[in-house]
């Protein structure tokens, strides 16, 4: 049987308000977006993802992005590979990016 402390990992997405496009820092990460398809973030955490995001909205440990621009998350993209172990989402996280990238999301996060 797995050891529950192990699998308490999780990865998530944000969705991000379009005026996040304005930087064309994002912009420049994503070359093949698709404008008809939102800008989200990709992170992941130890946390329950409802206080991560929470922690993000409130500027503790939080990505700029998310802080300025998060409007809530997108549990229907993410939901269904967690919980898994740290490794295992540290992977997932870029796995999930350049996925959702792939797909034309407009993605940040997602080291």
């Amino acid at each position: 049987m797995p050891d529950p402390e192990k699998f308490h990992h999780n990865v998530y997405v944000i969705l991000l308000d379009p005026a996040a496009l304005k930087h064309r820092s994002i912009l420049r990460l994503n070359p093949k977006r698709d404008p008809a398809k939102p800008c989200v973030y990709v992170g992941m955490t130890g946390l329950p993802v409802e206080h991560r995001f929470e922690n993000h909205k409130h500027g503790y440990k939080s990505s700029w992005v998310v802080e300025k621009y998060g409007v809530r998350l997108l549990p229907e993209l993410y939901a269904h590979f967690n919980p898994m172990p740290f490794d295992a989402a540290v992977q997932m996280e870029m796995e999930l990016a350049e996925d959702l990238r792939a797909e034309g999301y407009t993605v940040t996060g997602g080291k």
